[in-house]
């Protein structure tokens, strides 16, 4: 696709808007939405202790040997 002209006045804009039937005018903006509404009580933090990995039966070098 190539751009071959811009139209940079709003009155030619405005008509072409509404002869192919879309508003002229943008929609109007809408008003920011607050954070949601959270439970005062905060979830209790997990024991991040129990999340861990067993530690190994056996000892692993990780030194490369050639």
């Amino acid at each position: 696709m190539r751009i071959i002209a811009f139209i940079t006045e709003a009155a030619p804009v405005e008509q072409i808007l509404t002869y192919i039937g879309e508003p002229p005018r943008p929609p109007p903006i809408a008003s920011a939405r607050g954070p949601p509404a959270w439970d005062d009580a905060p979830e209790p933090a997990p024991d991040w202790d129990l999340l861990q990995q067993p530690e190994s039966d056996f000892e692993f070098d990780q030194r490369i040997a050639w």
